[in-house]
């Protein structure tokens, strides 16, 4: 910086105004000392800024995520990062793939890394271990799914809400045999969408059939073997509600080389890619994900802002959309 100072003609204040976005700089200067970083070949060493802040911001967010590999998570995380964009702040990103100790793994790897807040998609039961951090001034929030040992501000989906709707609609066309193939029981949206499968059949005077209730241990690989196995049976479902993006791919796949996807009805919960494209239409239940991802960022940036009111729930709706898929009829 002193070499781009003496270079520019300027003071080393005002590199590190330029440098690092802080206003006011007039511009002949700011011009100055731009060509002077081009000539020299310098670089902004963030770290090094933040142990010089007095107030330790370093400018960085950390986002922990199930997979970032999923689409769904991939338009969550974009949503973060437009918020953060605006304000200069740089996101990063793990996967957790479900499990606790990575989850933690990744929790202790960027808090080393002194992010000013965190983003998670929560994979383990127990957050307690955050406090010491929150009180110390780190921003937290949780998305997608709530946390269950610790107070802090969250953005879900209306996910029971979004379940039963889909299912409904299948009733409505006629089905009463109507299959579930979900995530694992034990995680939050999988227990609520199966709740709202269970509540559309109660509605509608259905009796649950356990035999139609499947949990894929491994989405991409295990769904589709099950509803394979589902298509195959005596007395196979009419409907399938697959409650998960992932498990709705390989649902699709199965009905399609089984000769069933004119047939089967489905709904699916999550949007999946070229949904519109395929012949029918997949008829889902879409999350707004990008929606999800800014609000958890705006609620994030208020407590880096200084609010440090009680946790808040942002609780935003799924609608459903018909493409064709949901609208097919029981066959004879």
């Amino acid at each position: 910086m002193k070499d781009v100072a003496a270079l520019a003609g300027v003071s080393l204040s005002t590199v590190s105004r330029v440098v690092s976005g802080s206003p006011p700089v007039a511009p002949e200067l700011a011009v100055r000392v731009q060509r002077a970083v081009e000539i020299i070949g310098y670089r902004h060493n963030h770290t090094a800024g933040t142990l010089r802040r007095a107030d330790g911001v370093s400018r960085t967010l950390g986002l922990i995520f199930e997979d970032v590999s999923n689409p769904f998570f991939s338009a969550v995380h974009r949503g973060v990062e437009d918020i953060a964009r605006a304000r200069g702040v740089v996101t990063f990103a793990g996967s957790s793939d479900e499990d606790p100790e990575r989850e933690r793994e990744l929790i202790d790897a960027l808090l080393a890394r002194r992010v000013d807040g965190l983003i998670v998609v929560p994979t383990a039961g127990d957050h307690t271990h955050l406090l010491r951090d929150v009180a110390a001034g780190l921003a937290l929030a949780f998305v997608d799914r709530p946390p269950t040992s610790i107070e802090a501000d969250c953005v879900l989906s209306d996910n029971r809400r979004g379940a039963e709707q889909a299912v409904a609609h299948l009733i409505a066309h006629g089905h009463r045999r109507i299959a579930f193939l979900g995530d694992r029981p034990e995680v939050h949206t999988a227990s609520e969408r199966l709740a709202g499968y269970r509540a559309a059949l109660r509605q509608a005077d259905i009796p649950e059939e356990p035999d139609l209730i499947r949990h894929p241990r491994h989405r991409a690989a295990d769904a589709y073997h099950l509803t394979a196995e589902l298509l195959r049976a005596d007395t196979p479902p009419t409907a399938l509600f697959t409650s998960q993006n992932l498990i709705t791919i390989q649902a699709l796949r199965a009905l399609h080389h089984a000769g069933h996807k004119h047939d089967i009805a489905l709904v699916g919960f999550d949007d999946v890619p070229l949904a519109e494209a395929i012949e029918p239409g997949v008829t889902v239940v879409a999350q707004d994900a990008f929606g999800l991802g800014r609000h958890a960022g705006e609620l994030l940036f208020s407590r880096l802002d200084g609010y440090d009111g009680p946790a808040r729930r942002i609780v935003l709706p799924a609608p459903l959309i018909t493409r064709g898929s949901g609208e097919i009829p029981p066959s004879q």
